[in-house]
Parts: structure tokens; C-alpha cells; sequence
């Protein structure tokens, strides 16, 4: 978490400075300085970048506008007609993007259950593998290792969205896989001020590539986010470990609330996946998707009877946050693909944040009630 700290050539600065500038001085003619534009880079995203490569144990990474910019990115290289595998119950934005480069003709798109590490699922000539542990609102666990195997025996890259974890609680490098991608708008910023996103390689020659690539089609983000993102990630640890802490108390008072028909959470022992959680995973996050007994209509009731909890999108800030998945980031999915996911109009995505659990748990109660 030191990266770039104290490394300030100019002025000694124990903080990485801001580098705003948009272009960068040749010192000589016709030969190109480390940077020259900063869409193809600058010092402040330089140090973003050499410090998530670190979090994530990569060789390098390219860091880009938005979290949906970096599944761009990484979707980039691929030839017309790639086959890609996503998760059938993929986070909406994906969906999204993915079903429209089909429709197009840019993919050839085949939807798994990723729970099963099973080739059959995937046909012939699968390019790229794409598993998003936890999914998104789900909380459905894919075992990376067992598909990297999958991955290595088909000829496949294996991707990973970390997006839900972060680098704190969860390393799909470490696991086998080739990629992994981050909206970097959540918990590595943690502040709900910056959109922003990442691609980290295993391999050097495959990130240069990358980086290639993002600055050809404008993909990079500014000076200005890397630098409020970089000073987000400082806190990622401390941030996580109280937000955790308190996920996993509300889950399981959750569990037992009469209101509540299921709680998705990988820190519940009667969780499908608990087991693959204690072992690919440093903790079950601080993401909780709750099924409410009263479907819909007990939905609405609840999210909009919350005082503390702040019905909106994205999730891990300090704030916590509730979602309603069917209307908000999932509205991409028609009502089809939201059944084919196990995605109901009951469900409830919370985001827990730095507030203190008691009141986070009384803030539910009382909506709850009210439903």
C-alpha cells in the first residue's frame, strides 16, 4: 500500500503529486519522453497503476474512465466473432454491452452457470472466459481455480471481475486467471466521488498490450480521478475490515428475520458456496442481497422507508447504500433474462458502509416493519 509513497523526484512530496498537465515537454527531437499525452499516461496515473498491479500481484495495469471501460478494454484484442463465456446472472452493465456486440455480430456470446467448472458449458473455440466472483447481485462464487484449469485446457483466457471483493479480500491472479478487472468506483476508491476502473495482467507482454490499446481507442482515465483514486485505495483495508464486520453481523440477523425468505451471502454457513468462500477468499465481503417474503410490493416498502440506507446505485463507499436490482442495474435484462438468472422482483442488494452496525440494523428493522 506504500507504492509511490516519498518517490517525489522534484520536491521530496511523501504523497504522490497531481499531475494535471495534459501534454509533456520532448527534450530532444524525435525522441519520445516517458510521457508525451496523457491520454497514453501520466505520472499521477502511472503510480495508480504500479499499485493495483501490486494489490493484485500483476505485472502490470492499465487503468481506465470507468469499470465498464475496462471490460471494453479487455473485450479489445479479441478477433470479430470471439466466442466469450460470461455468468448468466452477470452485473446489468455487462449484460449489456455483451448482448449488444452480439446483436452486432462482434462476439459470438455463450451464457454459464459459473458455479460449475464444466467445459461442456462453454462449446467450441471459446476465446475468452469471463467469471465475475461474487456476481453481481447474486453472490454466486465461481472456484477460479478449477476454471483456470478449464481456461488452460481449452485455450481459453480466463478474466475475473474482482469489483466486489477488491484486492483486499480476493486475488484471482493468485487462483490462475490471465485478467482481472475492477470498477474501480467501489471499494478501491471507497468514496463515491470518482468513476473509474482497471484492467491488472499476470503477464507483462499481455499489459503492455493493453495499455496499448486503451490509449488507441481513448480509454484511460484523467489525472485528476487517478489521483482522488490512489488516495482512496490507502484506506482500502481499514475500510473493508469494519464494513465486513458489520455485513456479516447484519446477515446474520437477517437470516432470521421473519420479512426475509433468503439472504445471499457467502459468510453464511448455509451458503452454497461457503465453503469455496473460506478457501479463494480472504473474507465474504460486505455485500448482502437479501429476498424479501413479501416480493415486490414489500421491495418498494422497504427501500423507500430506509432513513439511513440511501436508495441508489453503485455500492462501496462508506455510505450504505440499498438497490433494487430488477429496476435499477439490472433494468438491461428483460423480465426472461432477470428469471433465467434466479434475479426476483423481491430481492434487495444492500452495500454496508462505516456507519455503526446497531444503527444500520435499526434502520432496517423499522423498514422492515413497515413491509
Amino acid at each position: 500500500m506504500n507504492t509511490g509513497i516519498a518517490r517525489d523526484p522534484g520536491f521530496g512530496a511523501v504523497v504522490p503529486p497531481l499531475h494535471l498537465s495534459t501534454n509533456y515537454r520532448f527534450t530532444d527531437w524525435g525522441t519520445v519522453p516517458e510521457y508525451d499525452y496523457a491520454r497514453s499516461g501520466g505520472p499521477t496515473t502511472a503510480v495508480l497503476a504500479e499499485t493495483l498491479a501490486a494489490l493484485e500481484g500483476g505485472a502490470g495495469a492499465a487503468v481506465t474512465a470507468s469499470g465498464m471501460a475496462a471490460i471494453t478494454l479487455l473485450l479489445a484484442p479479441l478477433p470479430a466473432g470471439a466466442r466469450v463465456a460470461v455468468p448468466h446472472d452477470c452485473y446489468g452493465g455487462t449484460y449489456r454491452l455483451m448482448e449488444a456486440k452480439r446483436r452486432r455480430g462482434h462476439l459470438d456470446l455463450v451464457y454459464i452457470d459459473q458455479t460449475r467448472a464444466d467445459p461442456a458449458q462453454l462449446g467450441a473455440g471459446v476465446d475468452l472466459i469471463f467469471l465475475e466472483t461474487p456476481s453481481n447481485p447474486l453472490m454466486r462464487l465461481a472456484d477460479i481455480a478449477a476454471w483456470a484449469e478449464v481456461a488452460r485446457a481449452v485455450g481459453a483466457t480466463l478474466a475475473v471481475d474482482n469489483t466486489f471483493l477488491s484486492p483486499a479480500l480476493q486475488q484471482p491472479l493468485a487462483h490462475g486467471a490471465d485478467h482481472v478487472v475492477h470498477s474501480t468506483t467501489k471499494y478501491i476508491n471507497g468514496h463515491s466521488d470518482v468513476i473509474g476502473g482497471a484492467l491488472i495482467s499476470a503477464d507483462a507482454a499481455a499489459a503492455e498490450d493493453y495499455a496499448w490499446w486503451a490509449n488507441c481507442l481513448g480509454l484511460t482515465a484523467g489525472a485528476f480521478d487517478g489521483y482522488l483514486t490512489l488516495r482512496g485505495v490507502r484506506t482500502l483495508y481499514a475500510r473493508l475490515a469494519q464494513a465486513q464486520a458489520s455485513a456479516e453481523a447484519l446477515a446474520a440477523w437477517l437470516a432470521r428475520h421473519p420479512a426475509v425468505a433468503r439472504v445471499h451471502y457467502p459468510g453464511l454457513a448455509d451458503h452454497p458456496d461457503a465453503a469455496l468462500a473460506r478457501r479463494q477468499q480472504a473474507g465474504p465481503g460486505a455485500m448482502i442481497s437479501v429476498e424479501l417474503a413479501g416480493g415486490l410490493a414489500a421491495a418498494r416498502l422497504v427501500g423507500t422507508s430506509v432513513r439511513l440506507f440511501t436508495l441508489a446505485e453503485s455500492l462501496g463507499g462508506v455510505e450504505s447504500l440499498i438497490a433494487h436490482p430488477a429496476t435499477m442495474t439490472h433494468r438491461a435484462m428483460d423480465a426472461e433474462a432477470r428469471a433465467r438468472a434466479g434475479l426476483s422482483d423481491g430481492l434487495l442488494r444492500l452495500s454496508i458502509g462505516l456507519e455503526a452496525e446497531a444503527d444500520l440494523r435499526a434502520d432496517l428493522d423499522q423498514a422492515l416493519a413497515a413491509a
